[in-house]
């Protein structure tokens, strides 16, 4: 994905749905408790933004784990 945009080559279609998943990352990021750090943030931001679906997949079962942790305790 950042080989396409360096080129300018990108389709919109994939630019789109890059923008869907990065909003669905900051979504995603607001309803976790409690917050990560802002650094957590650029880190989840970049990886999604350089691996695009695949890193917002990582972020969704991450999230997931954490949740059933936090309901354990």
């Amino acid at each position: 994905m950042l080989i396409l945009l360096l080129l300018q080559q990108a389709p919109l279609i994939l630019l789109l749905t890059l923008a869907i998943a990065m909003y669905l990352t900051v979504i995603e990021l607001r309803e976790m408790q409690p917050r990560p750090h802002f650094l957590w943030w650029f880190w989840w931001l970049g990886l999604v933004f350089l691996t695009h679906f695949i890193g917002y997949l990582i972020l969704r079962v991450y999230a997931v784990i954490r949740r059933r942790q936090q309901a354990r305790a």
